[in-house]
């Protein structure tokens, strides 16, 4: 009987230890399937996302190519390529950019019940504005293409003729969908409507490249023709007239026109790539409820000097503006002229310097944080502030190069100079200044509206409103942070991320139906600074937008560098510090909004 019983325990025991191996087994194979079905749910979350913006990233990119590579065999006169090509190129993507708009209203038309998602930053009415002044401008250049096309129509493609049509088209739908639809988060048909806005984004930049295109030919036209007058030498201007003659006797009126409106579309189009590129990125995105509030109307107390020295600083830009451009024709007046224009930028860069000094200045008296927050709209517009700047930077680099290196001694050989150097310094401190000034975290104890007091959380424990009954213990009383840090966690393990609410400590009280707030002097310094450079963004854009460029005219860089590269070089410098000083206004004004 033993041993039958130690048999049999025996074989309990080999049978115990084939269970507990099987079941160790067993459990690594579940915790290896947990990792795998992790593993395939991330692949299967991220990389489709991934490879969208990857895809529609690199379709743009090649889209905006193709124009480039139209416009450089265009470039080449005697080229088999022509500008007709090129329209027609734009035109189609236009006309695919417009049903993608459509199909999006419609569609959101049908999702009216379906809350979408809003992200405030994208941009403001203001914003919104403006664009749309600058697209009502555009249209007014469309009235006068399809005048030009109605004259020429005998000898000039039929393209000339749909172009205008289909851009005005264009523009009114695109306004619309900027009103209505650019602060859309999008979170269904995630990679169509990426392939969608992206195509968006770069047919308004090549719309760009085309509008700086034709304003730079028409710029180095003219600049060749005031040589050729002025005796330089026998240059070769490009005539772009039609063959036949003008059926109306308004042709000549639309041709001249059409140049003082181009700056105006340039940068209508550069504004509304730069818009919709933000919400390219932000298609999936899972919104931040506590950052993404609106902020109300700012507060205009206080602002003196600030709007006054930049109204005086953009009457003389007006100034300046015919000055330049009814002397610089002459050779007796050319130079004074030339001399004229750095004299004026030397004193309004200087006081824009220490403008921006000054802001850097009273920001490094706060010892305020920084916000880290995630804001593609913020982070987009340094960007292209920083990236902006090398234009300029370029063309002041080499005009430095030129100067030390020339042989012939002008009067305002060292005045461009230090024009030059100005410019870097100026764009150092700017570009400082705004980045910090958006980058700034709010105070808390500081709201929008000080006239409205702020109204205690609604559910909220206070001791002494609510003392916690007698002989029960109240958890969630006694470590009112804990349930709130249990429900964030959680929150964010499904993609919502919230806010708890204040603590009564912190709830500012109303005295006598009033807050009341002592006088922030350093406020009313910064807001007057933010306007003081708006006005002198806007000078400096109004400038070389319209016709005062003395880079082509003092002739040191053209002669240290060539007249092919350095006209290459100001093509390229140019269109970009143009961007730089509007999207400067945009930024600032963003800066007077918040400080």
């Amino acid at each position: 009987m033993s041993p039958t019983m130690v048999e049999h325990s025996g074989l309990d025991i080999m049978c115990l230890n084939k269970y507990c191996h099987s079941s160790s087994s067993s459990s690594s194979s579940e915790h290896d399937k947990k990792v795998f079905t992790k593993l395939k749910l991330n692949l299967s979350g991220d990389y489709p996302r991934k490879n969208a913006e990857i895809l529609s990233g690199q379709y743009g990119t090649n889209l905006l190519l193709i124009g480039a590579a139209l416009m450089l065999a265009i470039a080449h006169h005697d080229s088999l390529v022509k500008e007709v090509h090129l329209l027609s190129f734009i035109t189609c993507l236009m006309i695919l950019q417009l049903i993608w708009m459509m199909w999006y209203i419609l569609v959101r038309d049908r999702q009216k019940n379906t809350r979408t998602e809003k992200d405030v930053h994208a941009t403001t009415c203001w914003i919104r504005g403006g664009l749309t002044l600058l697209a009502l401008l555009s249209l007014i250049m469309d009235a006068f293409r399809i005048g030009y096309y109605v004259g020429y129509q005998s000898c000039v493609s039929a393209v000339l003729g749909v172009y205008p049509v289909i851009h005005a088209t264009h523009t009114i739908a695109q306004v619309h969908f900027l009103w209505f639809h650019i602060k859309d988060v999008i979170k269904s048909f995630e990679t169509f409507e990426r392939f969608g806005v992206i195509h968006a984004v770069f047919t308004n930049l090549l719309l760009w490249c085309n509008g700086v295109m034709s304003e730079a030919e028409h710029f180095l036209n003219n600049h060749m023709r005031r040589l050729s007058a002025l005796g330089y030498g026998n240059l070769t201007i490009v005539h772009s007239e039609p063959l036949c003659n003008c059926t109306t006797s308004t042709c000549s009126m639309f041709t001249s026109s059409l140049y003082y409106l181009y700056p105006f579309n340039i940068e209508y189009h550069i504004f509304v790539s730069a818009m919709l590129f933000v919400m390219w990125k932000n298609i999936g995105r899972t919104i931040d409820l506590s950052s993404n509030q609106k902020r109300l109307a700012t507060k205009t107390q206080g602002l003196s000097v600030g709007p006054l020295l930049g109204l005086l600083a953009l009457a003389s830009t007006i100034g300046i503006l015919v000055v330049y451009i009814t002397h610089v024709e002459s050779l007796q007046t050319r130079q004074s002229a030339i001399s004229m224009f750095y004299i004026y930028g030397i004193v309004m860069l200087v006081f824009m310097c220490f403008a921006g000094a000054s802001g850097l200045l009273i920001y490094r008296a706060d010892h305020i944080p920084l916000d880290t927050s995630k804001n593609p709209s913020r982070q987009l517009d340094t960007e292209l502030l920083f990236g902006s700047s090398t234009g300029s930077w370029l063309m002041s680099w080499c005009s430095i190069v030129a100067v030390l290196s020339s042989n012939s001694s002008p009067p305002y050989l060292w005045t461009n100079f230090i024009y030059s150097l100005l410019i870097v310094l100026e764009k150092y401190m700017q570009n400082l200044f705004i980045t910090e000034s958006l980058y700034r975290q709010q105070v808390d104890g500081e709201r929008e509206d000080p006239e409205l007091p702020s109204a205690p959380e609604i559910f909220s424990v206070n001791s002494s409103l609510a003392p916690p009954y007698n002989g029960i213990i109240n958890r969630a009383y006694e470590t009112p942070e804990r349930p709130c840090v249990t429900m964030e966690n959680e929150q964010e393990e499904s993609g919502q991320v919230y806010r708890c609410p204040r603590k009564p400590s912190e709830v500012p009280l109303p005295v006598g139906n009033k807050v009341m707030e002592p006088p922030n002097i350093k406020s009313k310094i910064l807001k007057n600074i933010a306007v003081f450079l708006i006005m002198c963004n806007i000078s400096l854009w109004i400038l070389p937008a319209f016709g005062c460029r003395p880079q082509y005219d003092n002739g040191l860089e053209q002669e240290t560098f060539g007249f092919s590269i350095w006209t290459t070089v100001l093509n390229f410098a140019i269109p970009l510090n143009l961007f730089y000083r509007m999207h400067s206004v945009a930024s600032l004004f963003e800066v007077f909004r918040r400080v």
